[in-house]
């Protein structure tokens, strides 16, 4: 590359790179992408083209991706929503694209293939999904591709929460993943921009690019409220009120609800350094 770029979220190699790059990376080629977009619930989003490989975030239903090379069964890609580069698996993706209107907002949900609870579902799509729904039938949404999603579940996809807190305590309890995005495993940074999503804040994936770019830096003298993001070096979390912090951590495996004073305390002894920032949206 002729400058340093973050290698997170720049689709460029030796070999190729995204032709918007031109002139700003150096590779032997330069390819424009080819929209494609999720269709199974949680995709993870690897750092190599194997199945063994360390995955650094997830992506979900109905969410785009530019596809820019194929190895094997797997394709490299940069996701729409947060800029992230990664190999996914390319039998995830299919080239026909929809048009969301909706997105899910309960931590789960099922699609199923009439309007009945009683029929065995066909997928389970997570908090966060989005989906194309062209009409109701009863308490049902019916998709493009005539299956049905209970209809309390969706909201309109300009439809945003104001409380984000309240999204993010619906993960209460689910279990952490280093690079998760849903109930099914997320991990600290994933919960934060996972809830904001659905605020309609597209936030970083990241916690030290949410550090940088998510909010204005408060004074902790002045007084917590909910809704502040709690910085350490690789951590964040949320207040859900003055004292009490939410986060998906590596301690009790779990999102989890306690003292920010207790855990401000306990990185202190296990040597993970102190809090580096207060940050409000």
């Amino acid at each position: 590359m002729s400058q340093k770029l973050d290698r997170r979220l720049t689709p460029a190699r030796s070999d190729l790179a995204a032709s918007y790059l031109k002139g700003q990376v150096e590779a032997d080629c330069f390819k424009d992408g080819a929209p494609m977009e999720v269709r199974a619930c949680i995709v993870d989003v690897r750092r190599e083209p194997r199945p063994d490989a360390a995955v650094d975030t997830q992506v979900l239903f109905g969410e785009r991706v530019e596809v820019y090379d194929e190895e094997e069964g797997w394709v490299w890609v940069q996701l729409d929503n947060d800029q992230y580069v990664g190999w996914i698996a390319a039998n995830t993706l299919w080239s026909k694209l929809s048009r969301p209107t909706h997105r899910v907002c309960v931590p789960r949900t099922f699609i199923y293939p009439g309007p009945s609870i009683k029929l065995p579902p066909l997928l389970a799509l997570p908090l966060g999904a989005e989906v194309e729904v062209i009409e109701r039938r009863g308490d049902f949404w019916m998709t493009t591709n005539s299956c049905f999603i209970y209809a309390s579940h969706l909201t309109q996809l300009d439809e945003s929460f104001p409380d984000f807190v309240a999204i993010a305590e619906k993960l209460l309890n689910a279990p952490y993943l280093w690079g998760g995005k849903s109930w099914m495993g997320i991990d600290c940074s994933g919960l934060v921009q996972l809830s904001l999503l659905m605020r309609g804040y597209k936030a970083p994936r990241d916690s030290d690019l949410q550090e940088q770019q998510v909010g204005k830096p408060i004074d902790y003298n002045a007084g917590l409220q909910r809704g502040d993001l709690i910085f350490w070096k690789g951590h964040v979390g949320i207040m859900r009120d003055e004292s009490t912090l939410l986060h998906a951590n590596g301690t009790h495996m779990l999102v989890s609800s306690e003292p920010l004073s207790l855990v401000r305390d306990r990185n202190l002894q296990a040597g993970a350094g102190d809090i580096t920032s207060y940050r409000r949206l």
